[in-house]
């Protein structure tokens, strides 16, 4: 049984890491990292979220989205604004919203790719499965 676990944790590990380096190829097309993306996607979102609920969001350390959404108000995408007490909110900018768009759509091409071996059911069962495996844990 412990054999049959590995394998099933390392079918979904390497799903996963296919699908982030086709992710990855193709988001550079349009200037744009996954990081970058997923990190413009969670603060669309969740506008006027804090570090600490993006860094969640998007399965990083405080200090790592930290340092991404620097990155991201660099390249004029995210704008951080004063909330309240001392909590900095972020906002996409409009430029921000136009690569999250451009992503939105590289990510449809990829994923229809990633997943068309699957038929539809057979795509909304693994989908109802995950959302089980994954129900009520961090997100």
């Amino acid at each position: 049984m412990d054999v049959e676990l590995q394998a099933l944790g390392r079918a979904v590990k390497q799903a996963q890491y296919r699908q982030h380096r086709a992710l990855e190829r193709e988001l550079a097309t349009i200037g744009t990292t996954l990081a970058q993306w997923d990190a413009l996607r969670a603060i669309s979102n969740r506008q006027g979220a804090s570090a600490r609920t993006l860094a969640a969001a998007t399965f990083q350390s405080e200090q790592a989205f930290g340092t991404l959404a620097t990155r991201l108000v660099t390249q004029g995408l995210v704008e951080r604004r004063p909330g309240r007490g001392r909590r900095i909110e972020h906002h996409l900018t409009p430029d921000g919203e136009r690569v999250l768009a451009a992503g939105h759509l590289v990510a449809n091409k990829v994923l229809a790719t990633c997943f068309a071996p699957l038929p539809t059911a057979d795509r909304a069962v693994l989908l109802d499965l995950l959302r089980r495996l994954t129900a009520g844990g961090d997100e």
